[in-house]
């Protein structure tokens, strides 16, 4: 049994530790169900948790929330189209989202799927040590799937917005009088 105020009044029957809290005004909350004997405290509850579901709120804010972008190649995909999903798929990368780089494959594409792995050993190849490859190239029905993942160094925190500055005042044409 603890105190409002921290201090230690040991133990006691429950009944006993009620009678405590209610001349006090105050609320009996256990605080450790599965230690023998179980921990109660005398505190006014609604506070407690009310501070409680503050905090949580706060470490939820600065929590950061890593999202999955896609990025979709063609057996067939031309140099400057591949070219440029790559920076696409940098951008993704360096901003903290996870890549899933797929090859899609129609008709009797699918019969060729060493060039659908070739694309995406070409894309991890060309990002470098930037790059973490959470699941290698598989087949999943006609499309070859691989997941990308920064590295830790190599992704960095987002800036925080930056404060809107004030436009400036044109100052208006002041006529001056010459005589």
């Amino acid at each position: 049994m603890i105190d409002e105020d921290g201090s230690q009044l040991g133990i006691m029957p429950p009944g006993q530790a009620l009678m405590l809290a209610e001349e006090k005004g105050l609320d009996l909350v256990e605080i450790a169900a599965t230690a023998t004997p179980p921990v109660c405290r005398i505190m006014n509850s609604g506070k407690f948790f009310y501070q409680q579901g503050k905090r949580e709120a706060e470490a939820r804010k600065h929590q950061r929330h890593i999202k999955i972008k896609e990025v979709k190649f063609r057996p067939k995909v031309d140099e400057h189209d591949f070219a440029f999903k790559r920076r696409n798929v940098e951008r993704f990368l360096l901003d903290g989202n996870k890549v899933k780089s797929l090859v899609i494959f129609r008709g009797r594409e699918i019969v060729h799927s060493e060039i659908g792995r070739d694309i995406l050993n070409r894309l991890t190849e060309e990002l470098g040590d930037t790059v973490i490859v959470e699941s290698p190239p598989r087949q999943e029905g006609n499309t070859m799937v691989q997941i990308l993942a920064p590295k830790k160094e190599a992704a960095p925190a987002k800036p925080k917005a930056k404060a809107k500055k004030a436009p400036a005042k044109a100052a208006a044409p002041t006529a001056e009088k010459t005589e």
